[in-house]
């Protein structure tokens, strides 16, 4: 079966691009992926059974956007409750990942490439098909795998909405 493309679903400066994979909607069980850690280990979704995740989709650390949002989700991430893990995805070189987050002493989120098969990608329908990079999103993923909140940037130069991304895992919480 071929991968579904979204063709301009998606814009980088106003210029639309096609991304691969399915659109997934709030209630939506969470796809599986094979993601790599900064040691090269495999990381999947099973990896985080039982938690909440928050997961932080950008396109390069190395640009001004995804730095911040990193940074953002980072400094949120000691609030956050404790059985919530904030993961930031990217399709970047683990040794890229672990370089940026000692430079930016990100120690409070786990960075995981896409880079070796795109799988996370494919499955959360944000592979870019004309750069091969991720784009901009947010996924919260509940304790049972469903999504609670999920957020696709039309435009990939812009920020995420931060505030409904963070409201939604505290609303779980409170629940």
């Amino acid at each position: 079966m071929a991968d579904e493309e979204r063709k301009g679903a998606v814009t980088f400066k106003g210029n639309p691009l096609t991304l691969i994979g399915p659109e997934l909607k709030k209630g939506d069980k969470a796809p599986n992926f094979e993601l790599l850690a900064n040691d090269l280990s495999p990381v999947t979704l099973e990896s985080f059974k039982g938690k909440t995740k928050l997961i932080s989709v950008v396109p390069s650390l190395d640009t001004p956007v995804c730095d911040a949002q990193t940074k953002r989700f980072n400094e949120e991430a000691s609030k956050l409750p404790f059985d919530t893990v904030v993961l930031t995805v990217s399709a970047d070189l683990p040794f890229a990942q672990t370089r940026w987050c000692g430079a930016a002493h990100a120690d409070k989120i786990k960075t995981l490439s896409d880079h070796r098969e795109t799988s996370f990608g494919k499955a959360y329908g944000v592979l870019i098909k004309e750069l091969r990079l991720l784009a901009r999103s947010i996924f919260v993923i509940g304790p049972d795998d469903r999504i609670q909140y999920v957020e696709y940037v039309k435009e990939i130069t812009q920020h995420p909405n931060y505030t409904l991304a963070l409201n939604s895992l505290r609303e779980k919480a409170r629940v």
